[in-house]
């Protein structure tokens, strides 16, 4: 069989904190570092969420938290799988940190650079001199220290980012500066203007942009906050004494009895003891309509009880919920990265190396017209020139265009019910022109149910005929005499007993009900007979329930201009039956496949293809799809293989999955887009003088407005999701 579209990386995994990632560069020189280390087969690392995922063999927490600093950065390891309430107060303590750092700088540094400012416009005294110089210097210390250190640690590992450019641009705009004013100080008038303003300003001004730019991106993220905020802190174990014990729900073990009041949500995975109950699960699988949960029935973390008191027994500890999954999976997904921000980064790695010639470049055409114009002044609007090129053209916005977008993505993913493990799986959904489907518990229910019972004869109705032949079913566990019995019990019909049972393999059951002999034989195509003392009373047909949305899920994949195909390993009449109900052409329905043609054929099909499925037979074929798509219903292994989950079984929200993947990735490229234009027009500018001497405050702002832009553009995404969207999965 050929080799899968797609792979997992193996070996263990293990997760870091990573704190002073300053933009893509930062990120990739860590990832670089890591990468290098032996052992490891992969390292990702994300700038949004200052997180590092490490895979590969024989790793150790130590060694490569000692790599991650020796790059520059503070690091700290990360437990594998942590509650809900441990990841939104980790997620919380690093959004809050982040945002007061660059608030304390911008403050710092506004608050210093104003009275700067106004000594430099008013007055050229040699008092007022040595305040900006003064001035100049606290802010150069008091608010450049960590972009000079980020620059530091970049330098002493062979590579450049972001602050390289900020640090060496206003360390060239204070040290131009000093230079004239030791210079006056000796008594020389050179009639140049000082720019210690214009180089504690490019400090204060790019920290107030990145505190922006902290507060944005905390904004888009409370998508992942009200995730996380599913599964309760505390939870109520009964003990075998009837005594209650609040405990941490991180705290609860497979076994404890819980008390579920009204009004509080599931602290973990379980089933009900006691008590019967409506539960609101939309936030969980997406389906809107509470669902009523009695004795013996399972009980999901996250779930909202509204009505009754329940007593539930845990299932898994509180650290293995499916809230907790679910988080991670969305967490990872963000952190994950698409084959469009890889190509980003890698410009980004090698951007601030031709900036830094390009501002070289700048000065020494600059030099060479002030010689030969002989102006000195020429001179000084090159050195202001060259400053800011190297502040306007820093790569924030290529570096947040992708992930930020991923982010708000994936966290309206998981709003819909459409749970998304990669980047990689949003943005080949996004371009996806195949969508095949397995047929059993995907586009049907995958339950034998009675679809129509057939009386023969005036003195036989349906009540009857449902009646004596559930009666003789009643012992048989075959499953369509399991669909029988279902049905006289949705009809509230009461059995009578059966006597002289017996079952023959392949053929059907027979057995005395009341005074007449009933034998019931099954056909190849589910239709049973019904005999009454060897007279056809009836006939009983039974089949795959189709599920109600599934023609709606065809219908609005054609919207979208997918070629829909069904596979099945199921007879071709009813294979053909299925499609006809759901409007998939003949041509597209293949019946009676194996999990081995099934593979095949998803690996012949020209472009992108998405499989749907949900059986252990469907894994192969999941695996070698450019994006498998699981329900949540289906087995723990199709759900591992597949790329995206599920959980709430709406097969509509395969179409609403490439719609979200497809506005993610126009989000995408407008970002790219705007980070690009940006560069590329405001370079030219800053290298001729056309911005003036106000070049370097200009590009500041500028930069920090660009940031500001692609995060807004990614949190209109947001509200485009909602609007197009809105919840149309949870029917």
């Amino acid at each position: 069989m050929s080799s899968p579209k797609h792979s997992t990386d193996s070996g263990s995994s293990l997760m870091f904190s990573v704190d002073g990632l300053a933009c893509a560069a930062c990120a990739a020189a860590v990832e670089t570092a890591l990468r290098s280390t032996n052992g490891v087969d992969s390292a990702t690392v994300s700038l949004t969420q200052g997180r590092a995922t490490v895979r590969g063999a024989d790793l150790a927490n130590e060694h490569l938290v000692a790599v991650i600093k020796a790059s520059g950065y503070d690091a700290q390891p990360l437990e594998r799988r942590q509650t809900p309430a441990e990841l939104r107060s980790a997620l919380e303590q690093r959004q809050l940190k982040h945002e007061q750092q660059w608030k304390r700088r911008a403050f710092i540094g506004l608050s210093i650079w104003i009275p700067m400012m106004v000594l430099h416009w008013t007055t050229n005294a040699v008092a007022a001199q040595w305040i900006q110089f003064c001035l100049g210097t606290l802010v150069m210390f008091a608010v450049g220290t960590g972009f000079y250190v980020s620059a530091w640690s970049a330098a002493r590992h062979r590579t450049t980012n972001m602050d390289t450019l900020i640090s060496i641009g206003a360390t060239t705009a204070y040290v131009y500066s000093v230079i004239l004013f030791i210079i006056m100080l000796t008594g020389v008038e050179s009639g140049q203007p000082m720019y210690f303003p214009e180089a504690a300003a490019l400090f204060g001004v790019i920290s107030f942009g990145h505190w922006l730019e902290a507060r944005s991106t905390t904004r888009a993220g409370s998508a992942v906050r009200d995730l996380l905020e599913l599964q309760p802190e505390t939870a109520e174990r009964q003990d075998a004494d009837g005594t209650l014990v609040t405990l941490t729900s991180a705290d609860v073990e497979p076994g404890d009895v819980l008390l579920i009041r009204p009004g509080t949500r599931v602290p973990v995975d379980g089933c009900v003891v006691e008590g019967t109950s409506d539960l609101d699960e939309s936030v969980v699988t997406g389906e809107s309509i509470p669902v009523s949960r009695t004795a013996g029935d399972p009980l999901i973390a996250g779930s909202m009880n509204t009505t009754g008191r329940l007593l539930m027994r845990a299932e898994v500890d509180g650290r293995n919920t499916t809230v907790s999954r679910i988080a991670e999976l969305v967490t990872n997904a963000m952190a994950s990265k698409t084959n469009i921000q890889r190509l980003a980064d890698h410009v980004s790695s090698i951007f601030v190396p031709v900036v830094l010639a390009i501002a070289a470049s700048t000065l020494v055409g600059w030099s060479i017209a002030a010689i030969v114009q002989g102006d000195a002044m020429t001179f000084q609007n090159g050195v202001i020139a060259m400053v800011t090129v190297l502040v306007i053209s820093c790569p924030c916005a290529l570096g947040l265009a992708t992930p930020m977008a991923i982010m708000v993505g994936a966290a309206e993913g998981s709003r819909l019910g459409i749970l998304i493990k990669s980047a990689g799986a949003l943005e080949i959904a996004g371009k996806a022109t195949t969508v095949v489907f397995d047929k059993t518990g995907t586009l049907t229910i995958g339950r034998p149910s009675v679809t129509s019972i057939e009386p023969v004869g005036p003195d036989m109705d349906e009540h009857t005929l449902l009646r004596l032949a559930a009666a003789v079913e009643a012992p048989s566990e075959h499953p369509l005499a399991r669909a029988i019995v279902d049905a006289a019990d949705e009809r509230t019909i009461e059995l009578p007993a059966v006597t002289d049972f017996e079952a023959t393999t392949g053929q059907g059951v027979s057995g005395m009900v009341e005074t007449h002999r009933i034998e019931i034989g099954r056909d190849p195509e589910a239709t049973c007979q019904v005999l009454v003392d060897g007279a056809l009373a009836g006939r009983i047909t039974i089949a795959d329930t189709l599920r109600p949305e599934s023609p709606d899920a065809v219908r609005m994949l054609r919207d979208l201009d997918i070629d829909v195909h069904m596979l099945s390993g199921d007879r071709r009449s009813v294979v053909e039956r299925v499609a006809s109900e759901v409007g998939i052409e003949p041509g597209s329905a293949h019946a009676e496949q194996t999990p081995e043609s099934k593979s095949a054929f998803l690996d012949a099909i020209p472009g992108r293809s998405i499989m749907v499925g949900d059986g252990i037979n469907d894994a192969a074929a999941l695996a070698m799809a450019d994006v498998g798509i699981s329900l949540g219903s289906g087995t723990n292994i199709a759900i591992e293989t597949a790329s995206i989950v599920i959980p709430g079984n709406q097969v509509t929200a395969v179409a609403h999955s490439i719609e979200l993947a497809r506005l993610t990735l126009r989000n995408i490229k407008q970002n790219l887009f705007f980070a690009f234009f940006y560069n590329t027009s405001m370079i030219p500018l800053a290298a001729f003088g056309l911005l003036g001497t106000w070049g370097p405050l200009i590009a500041a702002g500028a930069m920090g407005l660009s940031d500001v832009t692609v995060i807004g553009n990614a949190l209109r995404l947001r509200l485009l999701v909602r609007k197009r969207l809105g919840r149309k999965n949870t029917v």
